[in-house]
């Protein structure tokens, strides 16, 4: 009564093909709505016309918080009748007991094509948890218009940043727009803001909160003066109200014409290309700006495809996994959506690179992505992260100084790991 109750709230849809009787239904939880289950379906109806398999669609909550929560609700009792999951970043560590190895399926050819650094985030203890479906990256987006209006040069440092977008937002508020900002980004208290604070912390020189053997590094003079220099942007060449932005709103004030810099992921670009924006034509994408040690650093953001280890079909759904991650299914969603593909490959690829031109500048994006610390820290990774993300906004908000903040941080994360025991064994 259950299942049926939650695929009457969030909506299976059947994929509609007829099948011989041999053939299986394998079901799929892969987005909530729009371009993401507009995909996912028709990728996943293409490998059920060529098998002979039919496919139905479990639609998840938008929000990342409410999809996981659903998922444990699933998968805590053993239910079999979600084959794949379509799985956040930072859920390999924390729902990895629940997922088939997929490592006994795919050919170490196929894995070697995928930046290094998704099919090592995807593997804990040895098992690869989920293979990369689009992958996602923090990144530097900017007026081109602006800067050749200003004589100014992309900035390759945090430093040069906040002189450029002062010096552009000084000039048109002078020529009356007066809501212009310098630079936009996501600093609101959730996990977008644990994305970006952690690109400034690394490019400093400052760690990733919790580093590969377990070890609380937060607590560090880089890291320090990386958030001093976030919070130096407030009121300055950020506005106040960035502390509230999540993505969208950032993109809001940058497609709108009232901004010369944002940090935001590449889907963002569809959005700003599109014929209805102020700024279309106007845009350039770069890396992000680098801290005092000369680091750009981008956090790994994206979505994987995981094989629930209570399916009735497992060969079906680790194939059909396997096409819905292939090159040929990464390049249609890259052309059609400018989703990043995660083969490494297709950075190359003229058909792909006339669709969506900065794809070029990404590769070395990609390459150098910085996972969060959500393998090692594991099931707790909600709770580190949600530490460290109020952590900086204090710090942000001026109600707490850098240093204090990251002290009273240091002193949380010991507790809730137990003197940096995280509760199983080291992600591989």
């Amino acid at each position: 009564m259950r299942i049926v109750w939650l695929l009457l709230i969030f909506g299976v849809l059947s994929g509609g093909l007829c099948t011989p009787a041999q053939a299986v239904e394998i079901t799929i939880a892969c987005g909530s709505s729009g371009q993401e289950l507009g995909l996912c379906k028709e990728g996943a109806e293409s490998w059920a016309h060529q098998t002979g398999n039919t496919v139905s669609f479990l639609t998840t909550p938008n929000n990342s918080s409410e999809k996981l929560a659903l998922y444990q609700q699933f998968l805590a009792t053993q239910d079999s009748s979600i084959d794949v999951f379509q799985i956040d970043v930072t859920w390999p560590g924390i729902l990895y007991h629940h997922f088939l190895d997929l490592l006994p399926y795919v050919p170490e050819s196929i894995l070697h094509e995928h930046f290094p650094a998704i099919i090592a985030n995807n593997t804990v203890d040895g098992h690869l948890i989920a293979m990369p479906w689009f992958t996602d990256a923090g990144v530097f987006y900017y007026r081109r218009d602006l800067l050749e209006k200003y004589h100014r040069t992309v900035p390759l440092t945090w430093e040069e940043l906040a002189e450029t977008a002062r010096i552009i937002q000084e000039g048109e508020r002078r020529d009356g727009n007066s809501k212009f900002w310098g630079f936009v980004w996501q600093g609101r208290a959730y996990e977008g803001l644990t994305c970006n604070a952690l690109e400034w912390i690394e490019s400093f020189g400052g760690g990733s909160i919790v580093e590969k053997d377990g070890t609380i590094s937060i607590n560090n003079p880089e890291a320090v003066k990386a958030l001093q220099t976030a919070a130096s942007w407030i009121n300055t060449i950020s506005p106040k109200g960035v502390l509230n932005y999540s993505e969208e709103e950032a993109r809001g004030v940058f497609q709108s014409g009232n901004a010369a810099f944002m940090r935001n992921w590449p889907y963002a670009w569809n959005l700003l290309q599109s014929a209805d924006s102020p700024v279309k034509g106007r845009v350039g994408v770069a890396m992000l700006p680098a801290g005092g040690g000369g680091k750009h650093v981008a956090t790994l953001g994206g979505w994987q495809l995981a094989v629930s280890q209570y399916s009735r079909h497992p060969r079906e759904a680790v194939d059909l996994v396997l096409y819905l991650t292939s090159a040929k299914e990464q390049k249609r969603r890259a052309i059609a959506r400018a989703l990043s593909p995660t083969i490494m490959a297709l950075y190359q690829d003229p058909q792909i690179l006339q669709a969506v031109p900065f794809f070029g500048s990404l590769y070395d994006v990609f390459v150098n992505a910085v996972a969060r610390p959500s393998n090692i820290t594991g099931k707790k990774y909600n709770q580190v992260s949600s530490g460290f993300w109020n952590a900086v906004h204090e710090t942000l908000s001026g109600s707490q100084n850098a240093a204090s903040s990251l002290e009273s941080l240091d002193r949380r994360l010991e507790r809730i790991s137990r003197n940096q025991e995280w509760g199983h064994s080291h992600a591989e």
